[in-house]
């Protein structure tokens, strides 16, 4: 079904995708794209995909909302979809990688490690990747972002998913194109309610006068997806414990209390290296969070 391009070398060799086997959401828009490529894993057809899309030039409200809301659906078959970009797209990632839940990250760019945009989120990309999560574009490979491939990229993040968040955007920002974008596709647009007095709000109330679903909960996020969170038949997935290593659980001990980076390795009395790798990994895995430059464990 699916064909490795033979481009470069890398790991998470990057493929095409027929037209055939397009998600089947994308297929509902009024300009599907021509190709895509991916590397990594493509989400499964079951799963539900929830747009998170926001400002870069985030708040410390707008931070806590994403780690409240997402914390909230891990467990639940629910992929986060963004697009990798500054500020809401890569916090929203971050956290769904902290939970355990898909994620994919759908670029302005191509996906070739030398193009991924923006550049310093190539470790984000590689993360995502790591943690069995998905890079997707419609562009070749190699196309390195222009300012019309977001505008174009938005109709991808708004088609592939059930239902797109918004977390805090101004009263011009970009990001209310993916939410209209979401709206006219007939997808549910929810709005993350904000204060009133910032700008950073403007635009997501607009949405909120418009008729958009209020979100101030994760079962709020879960209704709308159509996942009773009582029913039986969708409670929350059942994952097997992971074994848990001496030196994790070294880490673990020592995180009785949040610890910054040189207390851990004080405590542990491992290596630099083998602390910072422990760390990434249950980071990942959601174990762990960092909150400032101090890690604690994840209630």
């Amino acid at each position: 079904m699916h064909a490795t391009i033979a481009y470069m070398p890398q790991s998470f060799p990057i493929k095409e995708i027929s037209k055939q086997s397009f998600p089947k959401l994308l297929h509902e828009i009024p300009k599907p794209p021509n190709s895509l490529t991916f590397r990594g894993e493509l989400p499964s057809p079951d799963i539900k995909l929830l747009t998170v899309v926001g400002s870069r030039k985030y708040s410390t409200y707008g931070k806590q909302v994403i780690e409240h809301l997402i914390s909230g659906l891990k467990g639940y078959h629910i992929g986060i979809v963004s697009g990798l970009a500054l500020g809401v797209d890569s916090l929203a990632h971050e956290a769904a990688l902290r939970h355990g839940l898909y994620t994919l990250a759908i670029p302005g760019s191509g996906i070739d490690d030398k193009v991924i945009y923006p550049a310093r989120h190539k470790a984000l990309a590689r993360k995502i990747l790591e943690a069995n999560g998905g890079l997707l574009s419609e562009f070749k490979p190699t196309f390195k972002a222009a300012k019309w491939s977001f505008v174009q990229r938005n109709r991808i993040m708004a088609g592939i998913s059930h239902a797109t968040l918004l977390i805090e955007a101004t009263e011009k920002s970009g990001t209310l194109i993916t939410a209209r974008l979401a709206s006219d596709y007939n997808r549910d647009v929810l709005v993350v309610p904000g204060n009133i007095f910032s700008q950073n709000c403007a635009g997501t109330h607009q949405f909120l006068k418009l008729g958009a679903i209020p979100i101030v909960n994760a079962q709020d996020i879960l209704h709308a997806l159509g996942i009773n969170p009582e029913n039986n038949e969708q409670k929350r997935i059942v994952f097997e414990e992971k074994t848990t290593s001496t030196d994790e659980q070294k880490i673990l001990t020592a995180l009785k209390e949040a610890a910054d980076i040189n207390t851990l390795i004080q405590t542990t009395g491992l290596p630099a290296e083998k602390v910072n790798v422990l760390i990434m990994q249950m980071e990942i895995e959601g174990t762990i969070v960092q909150m400032g430059n101090k890690y604690r464990l994840v209630i």
